[in-house]
């Protein structure tokens, strides 16, 4: 591959990996959801969880969100999920959302909120 396209891949890549992980609520609007009943979801592993979390967060590692559905309750009521960066938290809404949940909201990192 010839060095210019090889930097165009580069950059597509990284292009695509910050638009996969993007969130799409700010966090502004993620409280507003909050307080109006929107479940919050942290995906972050339980010891992360333990080392602190957003008040009211309910804590579901990313890899085990599967086996946790029930836990979320109906698929359209609103969620809203966050992580350390926003990786898990696409990764999150992703599934979810592939999953049926309609009203999913990604955050992306618990700085945002």
């Amino acid at each position: 591959m010839s060095q210019p396209i090889y930097l165009v891949v580069i950059v597509l890549v990284f292009v695509g990996f910050w638009w996969l992980k993007r969130p799409n609520v700010t966090g502004e609007e993620a409280r507003k959801l909050v307080g109006d009943g929107a479940r919050l979801v942290d995906v972050r592993s339980a010891g992360e969880f333990a080392s602190g979390h957003i008040d009211g967060a309910v804590n579901i590692p990313v890899d085990q969100l599967g086996s946790q559905l029930g836990a979320l309750g109906s698929k359209d009521a609103p969620i809203v999920v966050y992580c350390a960066s926003g990786t898990r938290s696409a990764m999150a809404a992703r599934t979810l959302k592939g999953k049926g949940f309609a009203g999913v909201r990604n955050l992306g990192a618990m700085s945002n909120w």
